[in-house]
């Protein structure tokens, strides 16, 4: 059953996400990030994960975020002022890229100088593909982030994909994984943008990092 501090939280949620949510600008440098005190909440995650799916769902729109079906296609670090409240920031997808060696070496410096030097970050949605688990490239996020000192959180993405055994059995492993990591959130959450699956939750965890 639904405590009352639950219900407030899904409120605050859906208070917060229910307001406007506008795409500010690109940054393609870390001299290009905009100058804002509103905390910023960063979502990052391999190629093709779900990043631009998740962000459309969670603001209810179907194109604050750019969505493809191309790997690689985010290739800037993209702000979006939630109702002066919080920035979402949308990261460049790694592990995948059709693109030229030296952009992606370039967006790889432009993700960890923001993880490495942005004081207003207040968290990382790390994005995790249900279907496939941790994947090196997670865990080397995962350890970048430890030693930065930056707190972030494991989203599982497109559980719809998969049989609930399946993702019990997922659950288990990554938390048994990110145990070991000083700066993961202990809590999971598990979503579905296609079926709108763990929104309502998802929304509720952030508002608490809203200002």
């Amino acid at each position: 059953m639904e405590t009352d501090t639950e219900a407030a939280d899904l409120e605050s949620g859906r208070l917060l996400f229910a307001q406007n949510c506008d795409f500010l600008i690109s940054a393609a440098s870390f001299e290009q990030l905009p100058d804002t005190d509103l905390p910023e909440i960063a979502f990052a995650g391999r190629s093709n994960v779900g990043k631009s799916s998740l962000l459309n769902a969670l603001a209810g729109r179907k194109n604050l975020a750019r969505t493809s079906n191309t790997p690689g296609r985010t290739q800037q670090v993209n702000f979006f002022d939630l109702g002066g409240r919080v920035m979402l920031t949308d990261l460049p997808g790694y592990g995948y890229a059709k693109a030229a060696k030296s952009v992606v070496e370039q967006w790889t410096r432009l993700i960890k100088s923001y993880l490495r030097g942005r004081v207003q970050l207040r968290r990382v949605c790390l994005l995790v593909d249900s279907r496939h688990g941790l994947k090196e490239t997670d865990r080397e996020a995962m350890t970048l982030m430890d030693d930065a000192a930056v707190a972030y959180q494991i989203v599982l993405t497109k559980c719809d994909k998969i049989k609930a055994a399946e993702l019990e059995k997922l659950l288990t492993k990554t938390h048994k994984e990110i145990a070991k990591h000083v700066a993961a959130h202990p809590e999971i959450l598990v979503t579905s943008s296609f079926k709108s699956i763990g929104i309502e939750d998802m929304r509720a965890a952030l508002a608490t990092l809203a200002g």
